[in-house]
């Protein structure tokens, strides 16, 4: 936590729950990673928080944008970004959004399917085309394979197939998973990207720009690598496979870029046991998977977890949230220890939560409201 979101959580003691960005930690995130790649252009995932304040303080420092929706392209043009600084990175899109997208000028699309590719040549003539190859997502804590990409393979097929229609064939994809904290993951699909690129190349189909995707981490209960090592090992890979001939390329962070930069704020509403010798104690918060938590899923995304009372003897706790559904249980499996001397009304801060958080949190659930948040 900064001491900037200490002093704002100190000064207002706002209601809880509630999320509190500071903007410096998003600033300095992007100067990191656009320092790490300085040949890429970074396309923040708008996905993980689509605040105006992040996208107005993303498009004064020079950054494009992933986007998954029309409406994500609206927040876009709404804080100051031109449209050729705008990728329509999801791969399942409909007919009329892209066509509505290409209208508002945007001209760079994703697919991984023939059904794709065709709406987009038939909505979005002219327009630029990237093909998504899968990934396995080893290493990744919140892996994104299966539902996302094409075998290399189709994608050789497609590619051919897109320069015989009316779109120009610009370039592959790829996402080895977010949070993915081992740095080498990405050699593996860039070797398969430079076999593309020649085998294309052979077949008269030159393609420009190679979409690293993200994964770029944030600090949860365990060390990440630096931005500068990333960088290093993409960096090398690139030389490796694709030689004097490097391509385009680009990045997509989105937790990379504002999940450190986030604190929620909880009240701990009810702390109890089920039965007279259970030895962990229930610990139920007045946020869940419902009001913004969601990646606890199957406990893949564990968040540090920080209250007055840490110094003094801590044991083992089941955390919960406030909704009557008996999904809305965030660790169970994991070892959360707190103290024991926490008590119900005391506040603990979730720290990392800036990614993936306010964009979860349902707007009715139960009749909880959504999570509340301020950029500092």
């Amino acid at each position: 936590m900064t001491e900037k979101i200490a002093r704002f959580f100190r000064d207002n003691a706002p209601a809880t729950p509630c999320l509190v960005v500071d903007l410096d930690v998003v600033a300095e995130n992007y100067a990191k990673l656009n320092g790490a790649l300085p040949d890429s252009k970074i396309y923040y995932a708008v996905k993980a928080n689509p605040a105006p304040e992040i996208l107005s303080l993303l498009v004064s420092m020079g950054s494009s944008f992933d986007t998954a929706s029309v409406q994500e392209i609206q927040y876009c043009l709404e804080a100051g970004a031109t449209p050729d600084r705008i990728s329509f990175g999801n791969t399942i899109k409909k007919a009329s959004d892209i066509r509505t997208a290409h209208g508002l000028g945007v001209d760079l699309f994703a697919f991984d399917s023939i059904e794709e590719l065709e709406k987009i040549a038939a909505n979005a003539p002219g327009a630029r085309v990237f093909c998504r190859i899968l990934t396995s997502g080893e290493g990744a804590d919140w892996p994104l394979s299966r539902k996302f990409g094409c075998e290399p393979a189709m994608a050789r097929e497609l590619l051919l197939k897109a320069a015989a229609m009316d779109v120009v064939p610009y370039g592959l994809s790829f996402h080895v998973g977010s949070q993915q904290r081992d740095v080498g993951q990405w050699d593996l699909a860039l070797a398969t990207c430079a076999a593309l690129f020649r085998d294309l190349e052979e077949q008269g189909v030159v393609l420009r720009m190679v979409n690293l995707g993200g994964g770029f981490p944030t600090r949860y209960l365990k060390d990440v690598p630096t931005s500068q090592q990333y960088g290093e090992a993409i960096n090398e890979s690139l030389r490796q496979h694709f030689g004097n001939r490097i391509p385009e390329t680009i990045i997509e962070p989105g937790r990379g870029m504002v999940g450190n930069a986030g604190v929620i704020q909880s009240e701990v509403v009810l702390i109890s046991r089920k039965s007279a010798n259970d030895d962990r104690r229930w610990v139920y918060l007045d946020i869940g998977k419902f009001g913004g938590l969601a990646e606890t899923m199957d406990e893949a995304i564990k968040y540090p977890i920080v209250t007055d009372r840490d110094g003094d003897s801590a044991e083992p706790v089941i955390i919960a949230g406030p909704t009557c559904d008996s999904a809305d249980v965030l660790y169970e499996k994991a070892d959360y220890r707190l103290p024991s001397s926490l008590a119900i009304g005391d506040r603990v801060s979730i720290l990392a939560t800036g990614a993936y958080t306010t964009t979860y949190s349902a707007v009715n659930f139960n009749g909880f409201a959504p999570l509340k948040a301020y950029y500092i």
